[in-house]
């Protein structure tokens, strides 16, 4: 029988991230980006290696816990059945937490949806009313990683502006770091810390984020800051809506 090559979609990835560190993820497709947040959530298993947390590996861990430090918000939502209060609620139910509606209404009004009603069914948000609705979910579990996987790709600028703003100064504030994929380098650039470039199937920069778009180390992240990929090149495109 013949065997089947593996192939690798990256390797050698290490780098730690540090309380209230805010890492921008950039990279061409197909370097799994959105696997490696995947990863980190414990959504996929990694083939090979380790991840740990505090010195604690994610086997010797409980994996309904590690979601709860390390939320991961995709970039196509999901809502389940009911209200808005009703997605926002259920991730309570699940890990046992009290809900609190005044923080729910805070984080709606910082992501610009302070007019929404909170009693309207969720399967008739706007794809963009959505994204924000699953990433308010998670916001509210309080994690201590936020894993942020093309978060804005249905806003508007103006809408994702303010997304951006609530995420930063919630991270201040709760000292939460975020992992952000992001296609956008002028996102990048306003609310990241620190880059992490993807690039030949490994994690080929970590610099902070202005010392990495000032002076990128390797050839591949120079060319990747001076000629943008097209709209129709990015990875996983959606349709915009506010």
């Amino acid at each position: 029988m013949g065997t089947t090559e593996r192939r690798l979609l990256f390797e050698k990835v290490n780098a730690p991230i540090a309380e209230g560190e805010r890492i921008a993820i950039l990279g061409a497709s197909g370097q799994g980006k959105s696997t490696l947040l995947r990863i980190l959530s414990l959504l996929d298993v990694p083939d090979d290696g380790d991840i740990l947390w505090k010195g604690t590996s994610y086997l010797d861990s409980d994996p309904r816990a590690w979601r709860m430090r390390m939320s991961y918000v995709a970039q196509q939502p999901v809502m389940l059945a009911g209200s808005v209060e009703d997605n926002l609620k259920t991730v309570h139910l699940l890990h046992r937490t009290p809900y609190d509606q005044k923080l729910a209404l805070l984080l709606l009004a910082g992501m610009g949806l302070e007019g929404l009603d909170i009693h309207k069914r969720a399967s008739d948000l706007s794809g963009g009313e959505k994204q924000r609705i699953s990433l308010i979910r998670s916001m509210m579990l309080r994690p201590k990683v936020l894993l942020l996987d093309e978060v804005t790709a249905s806003l508007d600028r103006t809408n994702a502006r303010l997304v951006e703003q609530q995420l930063t100064e919630w991270s201040k504030q709760e000292g939460i770091s975020l992992v952000w994929v992001t296609h956008d380098q002028e996102q990048a650039r306003s609310f990241s810390t620190t880059t992490w470039f993807m690039g030949n199937q490994t994690l080929l920069e970590r610099e902070s984020t202005s010392l990495f778009f000032a002076h990128p180390n390797t050839e591949l992240a120079r060319q990747f800051i001076l000629h943008p990929a097209p709209e129709a090149d990015k990875e996983n495109p959606c349709p915009s809506s506010h």
